[in-house]
């Protein structure tokens, strides 16, 4: 899998929804190897987008298409400033990774000095992931080679997920081992957005 994770503040929500709903319409339907999109705007006026392709290939020949350059070149026009674009095959998927059904989708984005012992550390408490949060259906965490990181949660609702200027391990209500990475991470913990 290849993801493309978008960002941009916005500057006209609406042009982007009329644009988001004519790529739906009109240019999809082209775009080979395209596996889905979850996007949303944050509460400080950016819009993230992240975008799952099959492949580097497809994604590549996807953004060579003129449809989608020029329905690009048109989007531009709703942000302040160009957006930026992570991309990324080298990437971890946790339980049934992305979801176009997502009630509701947490970004982080964070750096860890030591990524194989932080991608260890994900693997081996993926099984409980579902026991602490049963309203998580999957994630996708995308990998940069200088050991930052953007991961995605799908959840089924905004609920039961945790939120504030820093973050915050969730921890059950029970005896039990709790879970905890924060000492992997490089200078300042991760920020987390909601979508």
């Amino acid at each position: 899998m290849f993801v493309q994770v978008i960002e941009a503040r916005l500057n006209d929500p609406a042009m982007l929804e009329r644009q988001l709903e004519r790529w739906r319409k009109e240019i999809k339907p082209g775009a080979k190897g395209y596996l889905g999109s979850t996007g949303g705007n944050t509460a400080d006026g950016r819009h993230i987008a992240v975008v799952r392709f099959e492949s580097e290939a497809a994604a590549q020949a996807n953004s060579k298409r003129p449809e989608q350059d020029a329905w690009m070149n048109e989007t531009a026009k709703a942000f302040a400033g160009q957006p930026t674009f992570t991309e990324s095959s080298d990437i971890d998927v946790l339980l049934d990774g992305g979801s176009n059904d997502a009630g509701f989708v947490q970004v982080m984005k964070g750096r860890v000095k030591d990524a194989a012992a932080f991608r260890k550390w994900g693997k081996e408490h993926e099984g409980r992931l579902k026991e602490i949060r049963p309203d998580l259906i999957g994630g996708i965490d995308v990998y940069q080679p200088d050991g930052s990181f953007i991961s995605i949660a799908y959840f089924t609702s905004e609920v039961h997920v945790p939120y504030g200027g820093r973050h915050r391990v969730h921890r059950p209500h029970r005896a039990g081992p709790r879970l905890s990475f924060a000492g992997a991470f490089s200078g300042a913990l991760p920020s987390k957005l909601r979508l």
